[in-house]
């Protein structure tokens, strides 16, 4: 004999799907911005189909079936999904466990029995509850992935490579600079002294905040590769207090030329090309 509950849930399938819509437009927390009341009846409509589907006598008491993996695969898309549009993790949650309120909603409506309803309703919610907790995995999935690639975003964009003169790039440095940084700052800047064929490269640390041992071996590492592929270093923005936190540490700079600022820095790589930039005296008009 059919199990109650899974015979009411697909009796009542149509008029769940309703009500838990239902709940989940008149929640507070909905974001009508992120997604349109048809997607999201799509989306739960899917979910539900195959939940239903694949509920039976033998799994009814056991969330980690295998008969689950089609619910848990569309449950992790939806979750992930979500994490990339930018839900929050209770609007999220707020999927899920709204379809337990409105399922035993209707199980209370079919289910006359005061110790079945009770039976069949720890079932449901047990079985909820364990999707529930699959659904925040793979939410908190999605959104390291999100985290990972806006990163790797800024990082890209905070280490722009700028060819400030025939043969001479700039690239300033804002922020911390570590190892993982470290890397793609080599990376932006030799690939571009590949492809423009410059000779020198001026490091910009005037938005570096401070600089300690690990950050200088980081700098020097930079310029060892620079020299590698024939190209001359010059590291700009030295302010006093890096200066002397540098003597403190007793960081040999010795071997690389440094400037105080970017412009010193560019006037020095022009006399290293032996360019020369003279100021055009403006005619007087008559």
């Amino acid at each position: 004999m059919k199990n109650e509950a899974i015979k009411v849930l697909q009796k009542r399938k149509k008029t769940i799907l309703e009500n838990w819509i239902k709940l989940q437009i008149e929640d507070i927390s909905l974001r009508e911005d992120l997604m349109s009341n048809e997607d999201l009846r799509s989306q739960s409509e899917e979910f539900l189909n195959s939940f239903v589907q694949n509920l039976n006598d033998e799994n009814i008491d056991d969330s980690g079936s295998r008969d689950f993996e089609p619910v848990i695969d569309i449950l992790n898309g939806v979750s992930i999904a979500r994490a990339r549009q930018g839900f929050s993790p209770r609007e999220t949650g707020t999927y899920v466990f709204s379809l337990k309120d409105a399922m035993l909603s209707t199980l209370q409506q079919e289910i006359k029995d005061p110790q079945e309803l009770y039976v069949q309703s720890i079932k449901i919610s047990k079985l909820i509850d364990n999707l529930g907790i699959s659904t925040f995995e793979s939410f908190i999935k999605g959104r390291e992935e999100v985290i990972l690639r806006q990163t790797d975003e800024i990082a890209e964009i905070s280490t722009p490579v700028i060819r400030v003169w025939d043969g001479i790039l700039a690239l300033p440095i804002i922020g911390t600079l570590d190892s993982a940084r470290t890397q793609i700052v080599m990376e932006s800047l030799l690939q571009e002294i590949v492809e423009s064929g410059s000779g020198i490269a001026i490091l910009d640390i005037s938005g570096v905040p401070a600089v300690d041992s690990l950050v200088a071996q980081h700098l020097i590492k930079t310029v060892s590769a620079t020299r590698l592929m024939g190209a001359e270093c010059i590291i700009s923005g030295i302010r006093p207090e890096i200066a002397q936190t540098v003597v403190h540490l007793g960081i040999d700079l010795t071997d690389i030329i440094t400037k105080s600022s970017l412009a010193s820095a560019l006037k020095a790589a022009f006399q290293m090309m032996r360019l020369q930039v003279t100021q055009k005296q403006q005619q007087n008009v008559n």
